[in-house]
């Protein structure tokens, strides 16, 4: 059997107080004291942290940065599509007021036409509508004396000769080609 050789060779020295502060650590993640002492390590490497810097100038600067970052994002944005959008979207909005203006005087206008048909046609039916009227009251007035002239002529027929007859008949005539 081979031999295997230890690869934990060095070490380091620390007050109880710091050994403390790693026990709560490891006992906190899970981990052996080892294992959290090597991810510290990873980690402010990684970063480029400074542990002393409790603060974190570079993260902050880092934030500072990315935020500037997107802030000259959002105005490029602005500047580029917004501004552009809003203006069109104005434009558009305009032109469509001015044609629903139009569109609705035009239909005013239409409307006023036909109402002012309306009121002419309605003028004229009620021109014809009196003539009518007027007709019908002369039928019914010649109905009146027709039915007059024929009971006169029935009465004077009933007591009158055969010739005093014929002439009555002639009377009627007369007097209905009169109506």
């Amino acid at each position: 059997m081979k031999e295997q050789k230890d690869i934990n060779i060095k070490t380091i020295r620390f007050p109880v107080a710091l050994d403390d502060k790693i026990i709560k650590l490891t006992k906190k993640f899970g981990r052996g004291k080892l294992e959290i002492f090597g991810q510290m390590l990873e980690y402010f490497n990684k970063t480029g942290k400074d542990p002393a810097d409790i603060n974190d100038d570079l993260l902050k600067n880092a934030l500072v940065k990315n935020h500037d970052t997107y802030i000259r994002f959002i105005r490029t944005q602005e500047e580029k599509l917004l501004i552009p959008i809003k203006v069109e979207i104005d434009r558009m909005v305009s032109s469509q007021i001015k044609i629903i203006d139009s569109f609705n005087s035009q239909v005013l206008k239409a409307n006023k036409d036909i109402l002012s048909g309306q009121t002419n046609q309605f003028v004229e039916t009620e021109k014809l509508f009196k003539v009518i009227t007027e007709k019908l009251d002369n039928k019914e007035s010649l109905k009146l004396k027709f039915l007059y002239i024929l009971n006169y002529f029935h009465k004077a027929s009933l007591n009158a000769s055969s010739k005093d007859k014929e002439t009555l008949l002639q009377e009627a005539r007369q007097h209905i080609s009169k109506l």
